[in-house]
């Protein structure tokens, strides 16, 4: 998209050296990577980034209303609602489709959103591995509010721990090894020294919460959450003595779970704005839009694409039993702009922010991108194919 920096790195990349990079990444995270790393960054320009921050910005004009949480309750299923001070968002993550206007130029059109944390480790680590394989220009960078790495690095240490020792900080999930993002939590150890917790780990003696470190059990006073609710559905019979609902545990949390559930797709249809497309909670829909055809349906209860349904008709819809728990939202056109050897690909860009304790707004730190072949952005849709997958988004300094 800033046609210099995309001419030299395609004149540079070779498909050996991306191959060569991957080695590279496996060398240093052994077995840790297990989703597709693009074969090229994307070089965001100056006016679609000012866009993209512009579009954040709205969002969470919204999100610091007074009545937000008042708005977003029903977001909250009853028996997952987890006690403590939920305190702000302290993540947020947007996700924006790359289109066109009707002038043409590029634009950023909201496709989902989330009060959930996303790969804050990897995806500061990995445009490092691009800059030693491919040729990077000093015109970008992939930081938006701190200057590179290591100031990001300390800032998210700080952030993360905040004034605990780091071995007092778990990242919680379920199954830690088993999970695809598991090279962000190797990241994450390597980096600030959190240690992944799995959830059939945690001890409670007590109000007090312990995990099990060279042989010791060690007090967790701080929890970084990355357990999925619809994931841990899928273990109904699952054995723990700690449960995310217990009322009377004392840890604070960096990210309170109920923020998975107030900034997600249920916040969608209270949100407007020239990079907003209209959604709509289907149950409140007297009459479904007469273009359907231009809608998408999505579950409000999921994760990473499932349940969504690109084409649906009025028969559809009236066919569902629980209409309360989906949404329309109209489609966006992603226009393909990153250029391939073979041909244009389309692009999906996510913010990654912070709220750290006493700043008035959030801060946009970095981003992820991910680019698509397919129907949609995603790894059912990009299957055997190439120059896809997630990526750095490099903004134009």
């Amino acid at each position: 998209m800033i046609p210099e920096p995309r001419r030299r790195y395609n004149a540079a990349f070779k498909p050996a050296r991306h191959r060569e990079m991957m080695a590279d990444i496996d060398r240093q995270l052994p077995g840790q990577l297990d989703f597709r790393v693009a074969e090229s960054p994307v070089f965001v320009p100056v006016g679609l980034r000012d866009k993209l921050i512009a579009a954040g910005e709205s969002i969470i004009d919204v999100i610091e209303q007074p009545d937000f949480q008042a708005r977003t309750e029903a977001a909250i299923p009853a028996h997952q609602r987890v006690p403590g001070n939920e305190g702000r968002p302290e993540f947020l993550t947007f996700d924006f489709a790359v289109c066109r206007d009707a002038h043409g130029e590029l634009e950023p059109q909201l496709i989902e959103m989330q009060g959930f944390p996303s790969l804050y480790a990897f995806q500061a680590w990995l445009p490092g591995e691009f800059g030693r394989f491919f040729p990077i220009p000093d015109s970008v960078s992939a930081f938006l509010t701190t200057t590179d790495f290591a100031s990001y690095r300390e800032e998210m240490r700080h952030f993360l721990l905040a004034d605990e020792p780091a071995e007092n900080v778990v990242l919680l999930e379920l199954f830690p090894e088993r999970q695809k993002t598991r090279v962000d939590f190797a990241l994450t150890r390597e980096l600030w020294g959190i240690e992944p917790v799995c959830l059939t780990k945690v001890r409670k003696r007590g109000r007090e919460l312990y995990y099990e470190k060279d042989g010791r059990l060690v007090r967790i006073k701080r929890i970084y959450n990355r357990i999925i609710f619809d994931e841990l559905a899928r273990y109904p019979d699952l054995k723990t003595e700690f449960h995310l609902t217990d009322a009377d545990v004392d840890v604070t949390w960096v990210g309170h779970p109920n923020w998975f559930f107030r900034v997600s797709k249920f916040t969608l249809p209270l949100l407007s704005g020239p990079f907003v497309p209209p959604s709509y909670y289907l149950h409140e829909l007297a009459e479904y839009p007469t273009d359907l055809e231009n809608y998408v349906l999505k579950p409000l209860y999921s994760f990473a694409g499932a349940g969504v349904r690109l084409h649906v008709t009025a028969a559809d819809l009236d066919a569902l039993p629980d209409k309360q728990h989906y949404l329309l939202q109209r489609k966006v056109q992603y226009e393909p702009v990153v250029q391939s050897p073979d041909g244009l690909v389309k692009c999906e860009i996510r913010l990654l922010y912070i709220w750290p304790a006493g700043a008035a707004r959030p801060r946009l730190l970095t981003g992820l991108a991910r680019l698509s072949r397919g129907e949609m952005i995603g790894v059912d849709f990009n299957k055997d194919k190439d120059w896809v997958g997630g990526t750095s988004p490099l903004f134009e300094r």
